[in-house]
């Protein structure tokens, strides 16, 4: 999952650029067996899919900051090139940070929206859209791979309430979303970032929670879950601390894997080696209701 985009840690997939690997367009696609991955050689300067996901939506519009995603090559099976190719125009979303975005027209309905932010393979997200089909999704990641699969699953499924974001979620929520837009937010498995150097990059931080606060509606539910035990403890203390969310558990602590959230096939193997696996449910405080308001923040 990500940082936007959270690459998962080995051996979920992990996040790539998406000019990183190779890959076919629809019409190479027919040559070869679904599942067989696509590899061909471009031109400099030709797009991977003409019709798909950009290498780089947001370009140098905004300025380079830490990225909290690790790029990483990774191939693209002809099933999925053909699903950019096809299914990109309707159902995907390049995030270039230069529009405000209508989720009701971008959904063609006025159900509420919820964000996902890293899907890697998008098995997960296709069972949760699926079970809730009231509750749209917008599902952002930087996995090309992933990208394709989640199309694939959603025009099997025949899922009219996902929607497949490309790039950078940070951008997405500080120039493309209007206040008040999300019902939620999900942040699974994101990469943990383990050396203490690299704490910086980790997602769940203070800045982002005041960033995601201004998109969340009064109520909403923002939903992290990890497998590395000393993030999980860096995510209660930071989302603790914030004003403007409130945990759902009385004792202040973790809480059980809520139903709506699938049992993935990598989160089951971790499960097996004795990962110990947590799940933060933090609701969005009422506008003006902050838990504490003094001069001092004490």
């Amino acid at each position: 999952m990500s940082d936007s985009l959270n690459a998962s840690e080995a051996p979920r997939p992990q996040p790539a650029d998406a000019d990183a690997a190779d890959g076919g367009a629809a019409g190479e696609s027919a040559a070869h067996a679904p599942g067989v991955s696509v590899r061909h050689t471009r031109a400099k300067g030709e797009p991977r899919f003409p019709d798909g996901p950009s290498a780089d939506p947001a370009g140098s519009h905004f300025e380079r900051r830490i990225r909290s995603f690790q790029p990483r090559r990774s191939r693209v099976t002809a099933g999925q090139a053909d699903a950019l190719q096809r299914l990109w125009p309707t159902w995907g979303l390049d995030i270039d940070g230069q529009r405000t975005l209508d989720l009701g027209e971008l959904f063609g309905n006025d159900h509420p929206v919820v964000l996902e932010i890293g899907f890697g393979m998008g098995e997960a997200t296709a069972q949760m859209a699926a079970a809730d089909p009231g509750t749209n999704i917008l599902a952002v990641d930087v996995h090309t791979p992933g990208q394709g699969n989640l199309l694939n699953l959603a025009e099997q499924q025949k899922l009219s309430n996902v929607r497949v974001g490309n790039g950078d979620a940070i951008i997405l929520l500080r120039e493309m979303l209007t206040k008040d837009a999300l019902a939620g937010l999900r942040v699974y498995f994101p990469d943990p970032w383990p050396k203490k150097r690299h704490h910086k990059r980790r997602l769940i931080q203070p800045e982002f929670l005041d960033l995601a606060a201004t998109r969340l509606r009064p109520g909403a539910l923002l939903h992290c879950a990890t497998d590395w035990e000393p993030y999980a403890e860096q995510m209660l203390e930071v989302l603790t601390a914030h004003p403007d969310f409130e945990n759902t558990q009385a004792d202040g602590g973790f809480a059980s894997r809520p139903d709506f959230r699938p049992l993935t096939r990598f989160e089951g193997q971790g499960l097996e080696k004795g990962h110990v696996v947590n799940d933060l449910l933090f609701r969005r405080v009422q506008h003006g209701d902050r838990p504490d308001q003094s001069p001092t923040g004490a």
